[in-house]
């Protein structure tokens, strides 16, 4: 596969040269450690789908974020190019799936630019496993 990946702290920042079909987890895009630590409980998971021709986006574009840690409640929310389309709580376990709405990003979609940005507060340090967090944004 063709990305490029970028770890800083409390961040991971995966850029798209090509479209990834079907379930791809986060390690296969190219997030080497099996095992993301989050000290402080923070993550941004950055997505750059520029650059890789028309976007043919899953019926229900999903990412699932397991964690090794049974944590309480979660926020998320979900930005694509500057806007909120995902804003929600989850309670109590040790992994969430986001369900993206295709008609909305396809809507928010840019010529140049799409950048879909996930941010997690977690209410402890978390390690987030890499091998079973997975995308699914293309068909």
């Amino acid at each position: 596969m063709q990305q490029t990946v970028e770890l800083n702290p409390g961040e991971i920042k995966i850029k798209f040269n090509e479209t990834v079909k079907g379930k791809t987890s986060l390690k296969e895009l190219g997030v080497e450690a099996s095992s993301i630590t989050l000290k402080d409980g923070l993550l941004r998971l950055v997505f750059e789908l520029s650059g890789i021709g028309e976007h043919q986006f899953f019926q229900v574009p999903t990412m699932t974020i397991e964690y090794n840690e049974e944590v309480g409640e979660t926020h998320w929310q979900c930005d694509f190019n500057g806007e909120t389309i995902i804003d929600k709580t989850d309670h109590h376990g040790q992994s969430t799936v986001i369900l993206l709405d295709r008609k909305k990003i396809s809507e928010l979609e840019h010529r140049h630019e799409n950048t879909l940005i996930l941010h997690a507060e977690f209410p402890q340090a978390v390690h987030i496993n890499t091998e079973k967090s997975i995308v699914n944004f293309f068909k």
